[in-house]
């Protein structure tokens, strides 16, 4: 299924105004499930950082993490990056009405990135799946953080993810260059890249993939078979939701074995 015609459908209902792009944000943060996980590491790594703080969204997409990371201390400079013109353009617009200047972003192609500026921290948030050439991803990142700085990223794993279940399946999401990591091989990738240490962990164990088919693959794929099912949405959600929330909330608090998601941190 190809996903981009679904998303651009959606942004364009909720930025008519930036009370609408606001209620966007904050409905992804509390229906997906990755949000939850990266939302927990990044308060994590909150604690004790003081105001001279620069941050690298790799990869920002809508700005739903940008938007998350600027409201959690406003003297943080955030840089985020993105291969579409549009978005970004759309972003800056945004950012710029709500009075954030501390939020900047640019076009840019992961796989050439430079920067003259030393990042605390990069976030990379299911981006990985997009981009063959990864390891020089890894590379151009751990190049710009500071020595010390962490890396996050989000990403299926080999496990299911992008809800692929046997070697005949395809993504659910067409757009991904590869179905999931084995959490073996991206740990070695990243330390091949240059940094010291790397943590990784499943996300989306039982509860989350549960979760991810009530809130978010089967409205997908109801909305790319009829826009009529935006009609619907808010009441498939007034039933479904109590029980993603539940769902959401014991997949973050409980470790798991196995799981279609990764969480990852690595630390130059």
């Amino acid at each position: 299924m190809h996903y981009d015609p679904i998303k651009r459908s959606l942004g364009s209902v909720f930025n008519k105004s930036p009370f609408l792009r606001k209620l966007f944000y904050h409905l992804l943060d509390l229906l997906l499930l990755r949000a939850w996980h990266i939302h927990n590491e990044l308060k994590k790594w909150a604690k004790g950082k003081g105001n001279d703080v620069k941050i690298l969204d790799a990869g920002a997409g809508f700005g739903q993490h940008t938007f998350y990371l600027s409201g959690m201390n406003p003297a943080w400079k955030i840089l985020a990056v993105d291969v579409k013109q549009e978005q970004v353009e759309d972003c800056n617009q945004f950012f710029n009405r709500i009075g954030r200047p501390q939020v900047k972003f640019e076009v840019a192609d992961l796989t050439r990135f430079t920067s003259s500026e030393q990042y605390d921290l990069a976030l990379s948030v299911d981006v990985m799946e997009h981009i063959l050439e990864d390891v020089l991803v890894f590379k151009n990142i751990c190049a710009v953080l500071k020595p010390g700085g962490m890396l996050l990223i989000s990403t299926p794993s080999d496990q299911g993810g992008s809800d692929v279940q046997g070697d005949g399946e395809t993504s659910f999401i067409e757009e991904h260059v590869r179905d999931g990591y084995n959490i073996k091989e991206i740990e070695q990738k990243i330390l091949s890249a240059g940094f010291s240490k790397v943590e990784a962990r499943y996300s989306y164990g039982t509860p989350g993939k549960i979760s991810w088919r009530l809130s978010m693959k089967y409205p997908i794929l109801m909305l790319g078979a009829s826009k009529l099912f935006f009609v619907i949405l808010p009441f498939y959600y007034l039933v479904t939701y109590p029980f993603a929330y539940l769902l959401n909330y014991l997949d973050t608090v409980t470790p798991h074995k196995t799981g279609t998601g990764l969480i990852v941190k690595a630390w130059k």
